[in-house]
């Protein structure tokens, strides 16, 4: 786990495990999973790639579209709820912009997609302390007060979407994916209790340097709910382009599948996606896939998941890798200059 001590020592461990070769060994094991997965079942194959073939590029553009602005209102977000936690008290630079915290979010995302066991979320903590010399723990509890108000506008789409396609059709294929929806947003919430009411009396029991770093981390998260009504629109705001996403996945393709299916799908994808392989590979396309059966054929369902993931999979390796490639050339040219500058 990368300390407080310094951005440098994080870098290095956190960046060889982003660009091992085992890394790329485990990314290359997922799409092999992924690909058992596929021939696994008795799949119209032929139909599948027609359907893909079929795509309109325009619908599919704006899909795309609406998925990368999605990270401009996330970073919005991360950047208030930063502001509510005091960065401005303890940032020895200038508050990063919302343009560069939608950025590092985008690598957060890459790095995700490419490593195992979801360690963009500390690459990102490390990335922001990095520009704006907050700390590593610090930095990481804003995100994880993120993933709090995530998991809260999760659960309540899910729910919606729930009821509204129970309208129309059998809702037992959804009860289990809003039963997950609720156990994980009341496993954060409880954690987010227990550490406002008893975290800095229970921090005592650790070892000194575990003590400041748990401190560091409470006040990051503690702190970011100083301003709650605009990051939980924004929260909300975020995840309804999700769906947009999918919507208009689907457009491209020329199905006719419910509203409620496609928001129960988006938001099942992200649920399915904490799953610790690259990118969820492996769990999100069968997942996806067997939830928009409720509402379309199998094969027409898998074009959909496929296509959905070139957005929220491949593109993110393209773009995400390209973002986070431009992050160090820059941070290696700040570095150096420091040095040249204090030589």
């Amino acid at each position: 786990m990368p300390s407080d001590n310094g951005p440098d020592a994080p870098s290095v461990s956190l960046r060889q495990r982003v660009l091992s070769p085992y890394t790329l060994l485990s990314l290359a094991v997922a799409v092999a999973f992924l690909y058992f997965l596929a021939v696994r079942f008795d799949l119209d194959w032929e139909q599948t790639w027609s359907n893909i073939k079929a795509l309109d590029p325009m619908l599919y553009a704006l899909g795309l579209l609406l998925y990368y602005l999605s990270f401009v209102f996330r970073g919005l977000r991360w950047r208030i709820l930063s502001r509510s936690a005091g960065i401005e008290e303890i940032a020895d630079s200038r508050t990063p912009s919302v343009w560069r915290y939608s950025q590092l979010i985008v690598i957060g995302w890459f790095v995700n997609s490419v490593a195992w066991l979801r360690l963009g979320d500390a690459y990102r903590a490390y990335a922001l302390s990095d520009e704006a010399r907050t700390g590593f723990s610090w930095s990481l509890g804003t995100i994880f007060g993120e993933r709090i108000m995530d998991m809260i506008a999760v659960f309540v789409l899910i729910v919606v979407g729930a009821l509204a396609f129970s309208l129309t059709a059998d809702f037992s294929g959804t009860v289990y994916l809003v039963g997950a929806a609720f156990a994980m947003a009341l496993a954060l919430l409880a954690v987010l209790a227990v550490m406002r009411g008893y975290g800095p009396r229970l921090a005592r029991f650790l070892p000194d340097r575990l003590e400041g770093a748990y401190r560091r981390f409470h006040e990051g998260a503690v702190g970011s709910f100083g301003e709650l009504r605009v990051p939980f629109v924004l929260s909300f705001v975020g995840w309804i382009l999700e769906v947009g996403r999918l919507y208009f996945v689907v457009q491209a393709l020329d199905f006719d599948v419910p509203l409620a299916l496609i928001l129960i799908a988006a938001l099942g994808h992200a649920l399915l996606s904490t799953v610790p392989t690259p990118g969820g590979v492996g769990a999100v396309e069968p997942g996806v896939t067997g939830l928009l059966v409720l509402g379309m054929a199998r094969h027409d369902a898998v074009s959909v998941a496929l296509v959905d993931r070139s957005i929220t999979y491949l593109s993110i390796i393209i773009i995400g890798g390209l973002v986070f490639l431009a992050w160090n050339l820059t941070r290696s040219r700040r570095r150096d200059k420091r040095v040249a500058d204090s030589a």
